[in-house]
């Protein structure tokens, strides 16, 4: 029988191609999350709870800041890229090796190795990040015990390459419909095309100029792009509808209210007929001016960047808690079946962590 336990006492980058060997597939990730329990409570420093197939685990030292290292356990379906291999150039190759088990293998080290930290720590391991919202674990633990979820700054260890990448855009899906009327195509004037009338929301959205704005030093770059155009009946009949999906990427410092209305301004003498909002997720603020926030900068090295995409620290922005991403693997090689990592760049993760929290 294959054994289901987790060697802690590796270093992160072994212990990467553990968990890598360790398959967890969104939805079937109760075999790793049962692993990650048994081993956290193991130590006697830490404090575990459960909720589903989430596990976070505590110090309870009384210090007056707390940190939240967070990360997802599942995986995309796997490739063919199972077990993992490492090549002679130190680079661990598998599902899951950059998004995210080689973040994860730097919390589970730190937990294990960092029994007396400078601040307060919450480890929080979570699953079905890589399906729908509605699945997400840390969605579900944060509306059951947002307590859980409590801390002055969190740290996800979403893939960043090695370099710290502050809150996250928020995105915002809109529905552009435009009504006409039915005809048959040889006697159009008698009808209304409506895919003739998305022609102004084109033309806004092909001279929109983005916003640029500076949080916390960092520059943001919004977008508001068609990502879809529906319509049309058939080759004879002149259309009665058309939707243009549009996507508008935000800056963290718009609240959701202030993005919608945003849109809605942009096309407001567009001719829409009907304006839906179909998916919705609010940005993070970076909150890179937070001691502990500053700390881990200089802890880390590097120049912060903003983060152009959303991830679950707008989670615990929603919470309250600033939050940066800040993980080994290269986000470009998320999800690929030639997905990799350089376990240096893990072993040097792992290392910056422990300096910072132990300084």
């Amino acid at each position: 029988m294959a054994d289901t336990s987790l060697d802690l006492t590796l270093d992160a980058a072994a212990l990467t191609a553990q968990l890598v060997d360790f398959p967890s597939e969104s939805g079937t990730e109760k075999p790793l999350a049962d692993a990650i329990e048994a081993a956290l409570r193991a130590l006697p420093h830490l404090t575990v709870d459960r909720h589903g197939n989430n596990v976070i685990a505590r110090t309870n030292l009384g210090h007056a800041e707390r940190v939240v290292l967070a990360g997802h356990i599942d995986t995309v379906p796997i490739a063919d890229n199972v077990p993992s291999r490492l090549d002679e150039d130190g680079v661990l190759w598998g599902c899951g090796t950059c998004d995210m088990k080689s973040g994860v293998a730097v919390q589970l080290r730190i937990a294990a190795t960092v029994p007396a930290p400078n601040r307060d720590l919450t480890f929080v391991f979570y699953d079905n990040e890589e399906v729908a919202a509605g699945l997400n674990g840390l969605k579900h633990v944060a509306e059951a015990h947002p307590d859980w979820l409590a801390g002055d700054f969190a740290v996800l260890l979403e893939p960043s390459d090695g370099e710290v990448e502050g809150g996250c855009q928020g995105t915002l899906r809109v529905l552009l419909k435009t009504k006409g009327e039915r005809a048959h195509s040889a006697r159009g004037w008698m009808g209304a095309n409506a895919i003739h009338a998305a022609a102004p929301v084109l033309a806004r959205l092909a001279s929109y100029e983005a916003r640029r704005p500076l949080i916390d030093g960092l520059e943001y770059r919004e977008g508001l792009n068609a990502v879809a155009v529906g319509g049309g009946v058939a080759g004879n009949v002149i259309p009665d509808e058309c939707v243009v999906t549009v996507n508008f990427r935000y800056a963290p410092d718009r609240t959701e209210e202030e993005a919608i209305a945003h849109v809605r301004e942009v096309f407001a003498d567009c001719g829409v007929d009907e304006f839906v909002v179909d998916d919705h997720s609010p940005g993070a603020l970076p909150g890179l001016s937070h001691p502990a926030a500053v700390a881990f900068i200089e802890a880390v090295g590097g120049t912060p960047r903003p983060k152009f995409g959303w991830t679950d620290v707008s989670r615990f922005s929603a919470l309250g808690v600033p939050a940066v991403n800040y993980g080994p693997g290269n986000p470009h090689l998320a999800h690929k079946r030639d997905e990799r990592v350089e376990t240096a760049k893990i072993l040097a993760g792992e290392e910056r962590l422990r300096n910072w929290l132990t300084a």
